[in-house]
Formats: C-alpha cells, sequence, structure tokens
C-alpha cells in the first residue's frame, strides 16, 4: 500500500528530513561563500590598479605552480629559453611568484601589497606624470628592467635565485623609504624612521637566517632609480628619465581613477546624471607636480603591533 502523502517515495519521513537539512546546509553554504567573495572582491578593488594587478598575478601564478597547474620550470627567467624558444613570459612571470605554500610565501604576498598599495597611493617621484600611477608604472618597469639587466652579473658574486618577486618588492619599499626619510615605522612594535625601513628587513632576515641576496639586489636597483630621478636632478640639473607618454595617456596625470559605469537611463531614455553624453568619468586627475626632494608625510607600521598606513 502506498504511504501517506507518497513518502515512500521519498523515503519515508526520515529521508525527506534528511533532504530538507541538505539543502538548508548547501544554501547556507552558497551564501557563506559568495559573502566571502564579495569582500574579497570588495577589497581587490580598493587596490591601486599596480598593486592590484600585480597582487592577482603574483596570487594566480602562485597558487597555479604549487598546485601543478602551471609548470615551475617555466617561470623562473632563464635567458637560454627567451632566445633559443622566444619564451617571452620569463620577462614577465619571475616577478610574481612568490615561492611554494608556506609561512614565507604568504610574508612575501603580505609584503608585496603593503609596500606597492603605500608607494603607489602616497606620491610616487614625479617623473613626468605628475607623481601618480604613470610615474609608478614607469618606476615599475624601470625596475623590472634593470633587475633583469643586473642578474647575470651581480648573481656571479651573490648565489640569486632567477625569481625576482622579493627584489622587486625591496626596490619598491627602498623607493618608498627614500621618497619617505623621516615618515614612522615599526616592525613587531619597534620604531625607526622610513629611511631604514629596507635595512631593517636586511638585518631582520640575516639574524633569523633567511635569504638575504636578493634583498641586497632589490636595494642596490632601488639605488639607482633614486639616484637618477632625486640626486642628478638636484645636483647636476639634468631630468635623465621620464615618464613615457604612452603611460600618462593611459593612466591620465596624477591618481588613475577607473572609469565609472554609464548611469541608469531615466523613463525617457536619458542617462541621469553627468553632462550631456558624458557618462565616463575620464581616467586620471591632475595633480600639481610633486617636488622629488620633498618627502611625504606618510606613515607606515609594521608587524604584530599593527600598521598605520598614511595619515588620515
Amino acid at each position: 500500500m502506498a504511504g501517506i502523502g507518497g513518502l515512500d517515495d521519498v523515503g519515508g519521513p526520515e529521508a525527506l528530513t534528511t533532504s530538507v537539512v541538505r539543502g538548508a546546509w548547501r544554501h547556507q553554504v552558497a551564501m557563506f561563500c559568495r559573502k566571502i567573495f564579495r569582500v574579497v572582491f570588495q577589497w581587490l578593488n580598493s587596490l591601486p590598479i599596480i598593486t592590484k594587478y600585480w597582487f592577482a598575478g603574483t596570487a594566480a601564478l602562485t597558487v597555479g605552480g604549487n598546485m601543478g597547474i602551471v609548470s615551475l620550470g617555466k617561470i623562473p627567467f632563464v635567458w637560454e629559453a627567451v632566445k633559443d624558444k622566444f619564451e617571452i613570459w620569463r620577462f614577465l612571470t619571475p616577478f610574481c611568484f612568490a615561492g611554494k605554500f608556506s609561512i614565507g610565501m604568504l610574508f612575501t604576498i603580505y609584503m608585496l601589497v603593503q609596500f606597492s598599495k603605500q608607494y603607489e597611493a602616497a606620491s610616487p617621484y614625479n617623473t613626468g606624470g605628475g607623481g601618480g600611477t604613470a610615474d609608478y608604472a614607469f618606476c615599475m618597469v624601470f625596475g623590472m628592467t634593470v633587475i633583469l639587466l643586473t642578474y647575470p652579473v651581480i648573481s656571479i658574486y651573490l648565489p640569486l635565485a632567477p625569481v625576482f618577486t622579493r627584489n622587486l618588492i625591496f626596490y619598491v619599499c627602498y623607493v618608498w623609504s627614500k621618497r619617505n626619510p623621516t615618515a614612522p615605522a615599526n616592525i613587531w612594535g619597534i620604531p625607526f624612521k622610513g629611511m631604514y625601513m629596507p635595512f631593517a628587513y636586511l638585518a631582520l632576515s640575516v639574524l633569523m637566517g633567511n635569504p638575504y641576496f636578493d634583498i641586497i639586489h632589490g636595494i642596490v636597483v632601488g639605488h639607482i632609480y633614486y639616484f637618477l630621478v632625486d640626486v642628478v636632478p638636484l645636483i647636476y640639473g639634468k631630468d635623465l628619465l621620464h615618464t613615457p607618454q604612452f603611460f600618462i595617456d593611459f593612466f591620465g596625470l596624477g591618481e588613475y581613477i577607473p572609469p565609472a559605469p554609464a548611469a541608469p537611463a531615466r523613463a525617457g531614455g536619458r542617462p541621469m546624471g553627468g553632462i550631456g553624453n558624458n557618462t565616463l568619468n575620464p581616467p586620471g586627475r591632475v595633480n600639481a607636480p610633486n617636488d622629488p626632494a620633498r618627502g611625504n608625510r606618510g606613515g607606515h607600521q609594521w608587524g604584530s603591533g599593527g600598521r598605520a598606513l598614511g595619515t588620515d
């Protein structure tokens, strides 16, 4: 005889209850995952544009390499592979791999975001783009180029790996420290001025027995950039580094502002807001040129004691 309400068809009341509980649990998990993804995307979109894409590329390549999606042998810089096999991606991938899964890998990604965000958002050296995003893009390209060019020479004297993510991170850290020499900073609650930041990390790595030759390489390249962009103009009166015009055309002057989406249309079909047909904000805003010799007044704290990025 068939069960009441067709319960036998679904395995009885207990099976029905289990099915309902599982459905509710799956719904809760899906809602939780959506919230997590929403928070992550909101945080990612809050980052300055260059920091955002550098972090995203590094996170994707690091996870892909560790999970076997990307061959680890295709990531390092190998000139012979570039020259003979035309593997031109090796000009970029060495700057976007944080290492194998470990605490050190997480700390590397953390430093990438914090150092890059702090310098990009706090008025980089003005080399023609108003001290904004275009100048930081040029700064990054300059650093990557010099790291690649100096690696064959420096690797003769220092045991450097052909992966340059930390080199580039401490290049940015050194440039930030020269741009903000008197900014307050600390590591694990130990206060010092911004000018000592890269050397404090270097000393910490030496004391803890961690690799530090990549830090030295980054500091050396950072000093080359600082000397050309700050010392040479002041002492010799010559501007040797200029942000290429295509960077300025793309990012605009000053801080890059992504185009805003078009406003929703009114009932009559015309967009709300804006003036005339101007429904997109132009990228970038004009900043007054910054004096390269004048340091910023931002603050920076690191370690378990907390950090303060800039002054609010």
